[in-house]
């Protein structure tokens, strides 16, 4: 578990502190970016110790808005690149980080698209930690899996509901094609709940956290494209059989049905049956027929 260095605490913002600083910037919170920010110091600390950090991760940070998480993740680890959209909020950060944040640590601001990012400055990010964006989590999550390799584990804050399909297994009425896609990259779990009195605005719906622990995808000749084609046809028709679901992908419904017993999975199932090492045998067989 993280340990926060007691003898050098970063100053953390206080409900107070971001509203001033939202005032001084001339800001008020959008729904287009999503922005809540959170006004808790026990919950931003709450956080950093669910993601486990060591003192050399160096941590991604997707929308830090006005520093608080930041400021946390500074009192347990060395570095940390934020990424940020707004472009008043990202010039701002620099600053608040340098005045409240522990000596010795190391900050830098990006200002940009996280779907977007392709590479980020200095070393390699190890961990993402993030509150992200409601309307965007689960596209940033995966784009920062995707592009950045390094990543080993983390925490992303998102909408409880969403939490709750990225961790969904197969047979769950929830389970679906971002629960099959972070399965790929990562073991990922719930790791507690979040009320919406310690955002400002409060939001109203409950936040979720959701940890991930990077591991292998699953052993196949098909590229990771050529696996979440299946996925995403699968689920485009969930009501239907894989047969059915399958058939404009695989050129038809009978071709589906070869193709999936050539992968050893029953026709008659339904996508949200699966495991991502399931979908990657069906992608498998389709290479295989040419």
């Amino acid at each position: 578990m993280a340990r926060v260095r007691q003898e050098t605490l970063s100053q953390l913002l206080s409900a107070r502190d971001v509203r001033d600083l939202a005032d001084k910037l001339g800001i008020r919170p959008t729904k287009t970016l999503g922005q809540n920010f959170v006004v808790d110091a026990n919950t931003v600390r709450k956080i950093v110790r669910v993601a486990d950090l060591a003192p050399d991760d160096v941590v991604v940070e997707v929308g830090p808005g006005l520093g608080s998480l930041t400021l946390a993740l500074l009192e347990v680890v060395d570095r940390v690149v934020a990424v940020e959209i707004d472009p008043v909020l990202a010039a701002e950060l620099p600053a608040t980080i340098s005045a409240r944040a522990r000596t010795g640590t190391s900050f830098e601001v990006v200002l940009a698209d996280a779907v977007q990012v392709a590479e980020l400055p200095g070393p390699e990010p190890t961990a993402l930690v993030a509150n992200l964006p409601y309307n965007v989590a689960v596209p940033v999550l995966l784009s920062m899996l995707a592009r950045f390799d390094s990543l080993r584990h983390g925490v992303v804050m998102v909408q409880s509901e969403v939490a709750d399909r990225i961790v969904a297994g197969p047979g769950s009425k929830i389970y679906g094609v971002p629960s099959v896609k972070t399965a790929w990259y990562a073991q990922a779990r719930r790791a507690g709940s979040v009320p919406p009195p310690v955002f400002w605005p409060v939001p109203r719906v409950d936040s979720g956290l959701v940890a991930f622990t990077r591991r292998e995808p699953p052993e196949t000749a098909a590229t990771r494209e050529q696996v979440f084609a299946v996925v995403d046809a699968a689920f485009a028709q969930r009501r239907k059989t894989l047969r059915a679901a399958l058939g404009t992908w695989a050129g038809s419904p009978a071709r589906a049905e070869e193709l999936l017993r050539a992968a050893d999975v029953d026709p008659s199932l339904r996508g949200e049956q699966l495991t991502v090492t399931d979908f990657a045998r069906i992608a498998d067989a389709q290479l295989r027929a040419g």
